[in-house]
């Protein structure tokens, strides 16, 4: 195992943060994976799963068994580990720009294309290697002037080349779900399987450009730029980039961490970047579906919640999921879905103020447009 660190740019006088990396097997040879946690810093799961692989993928190097190369980052966010408020971890926006830690990553498609576009042949391999090639360099042009945009800049200059890119992170309650590009569900239905997934959400642009969709979505962005300009140059899919849900922000324990990561490897076997034989594959739990089709179940008015139905349910249209109950009125409202679908998430939240997302389902038929992810 090698460890590497990579400074942050200082924010302020006499401070400086890092992100540490360790990396198994070898570079250059295989497939190479990139595996982050806990980007928004108060998600903890992915933490715990990710120190559970380090001893796993420790032992698989010590044997010989790893065909390509793999880079682990337990703590993908030193920045929103160390925002605290009257006890409580705020690592989902940086307090100095209000920003979403995992939002706005750098758009590599039409800088790459126009570099290019005049190279591009025949050969689907040497055309990865030269879109490669050239995100490098337009990566490597970047000057970062903020630390949370070097912080930006050093996860996507880490995992931009990678074949396969997991995101560790979870919800508030839920059952285990992802979040994966249309064009790739071939690719990433083994790991829905291997995982569980109650739920896995499609889609080719959710807005605001998160970390997954920086390393995947400019493959299917420069396929559809090289059609419109008449060429014929075959484009591959080249970054299976997924967001894992571990569930909800309290599930962290042993059991299910060493369960996620053992799911990881199993999966990575298959992949071929671990040697040995995968087991079979589990049957999946329900078919994938677009992210546009998730139904988010809002509070027609402030009280307190009761859930009727759990994380993981398969509902049908007009199924009761909570009640909202204001004691000053003695009014119940009932929140049910329209859709139907699986209830993979809701809020951890027993109160609700008017108009408060308390759940999301994901349905079948999309029926929204624009931005698909909340803030």
């Amino acid at each position: 195992m090698l460890t590497r660190h990579h400074p942050l740019l200082s924010p302020s006088l006499g401070s400086q943060r890092a992100l540490t990396s360790f990396h198994f097997g070898q570079e250059g040879r295989g497939e190479k994976v990139h595996i982050q946690a806990s980007l928004h810093a108060d998600e903890l799961p992915g933490m715990l799963v990710a120190w559970h692989l380090k001893q796993r993928l420790r032992q698989l190097e010590d044997e010989g068994a790893i065909l390509g190369e793999i880079t682990v980052l337990p703590v993908a966010n030193p920045i929103g580990l160390n925002q605290n408020q009257s006890s409580r971890l705020l690592g989902r926006f940086e307090l100095m720009s209000g920003q979403n830690f995992n939002r706005h990553y750098l758009p590599l498609a039409e800088p790459v294309f126009a570099a290019v576009r005049q190279q591009l042949g025949a050969d689907a391999k040497a055309n990865t290697r030269l879109i490669r090639a050239a995100m490098r360099a337009e990566l490597a042009r970047q000057q970062p002037q903020t630390e949370l945009q070097s912080l930006r800049h050093a996860l996507q200059s880490m995992a931009f080349d990678a074949d396969i890119m997991l995101d560790l992170h979870c919800d508030s309650r839920a059952d285990i779900h992802l979040y994966t590009g249309t064009p790739l569900w071939d690719q990433c239905e083994p790991l829905a399987r291997y995982l569980g997934v109650c739920a896995s959400l499609l889609a080719e642009d959710s807005g605001d450009y998160p970390f997954d969709e920086s390393c995947s979505q400019p493959w299917w962005q420069l396929r559809d730029l090289a059609a419109r300009a008449g060429l014929s140059a075959p484009i591959e899919m080249a970054c299976l980039a997924v967001t894992i849900e571990l569930r909800g922000e309290c599930d962290v324990n042993l059991e299910y961490a060493a369960k996620d990561a053992e799911a990881i490897i199993d999966f990575l076997q298959r992949r071929g970047v671990i040697a040995g034989d995968a087991p079979p594959l589990p049957p999946l739990r329900h078919p994938a579906t677009p992210l546009a089709a998730s139904e988010d179940l809002l509070a027609p008015h402030a009280g307190v919640v009761v859930y009727r139905a759990a994380a993981g349910s398969l509902l049908s249209p007009g199924d009761l999921v909570a009640d909202i109950i204001d004691p000053l009125t003695d009014t119940v409202s009932q929140v049910c879905t329209q859709h139907g679908g699986v209830l993979y998430a809701t809020s951890d939240r027993p109160y609700a103020t008017a108009g408060l997302g308390i759940a999301r389902v994901a349905g079948d038929t999309a029926f929204k447009s624009g931005k698909l992810l909340t803030a």
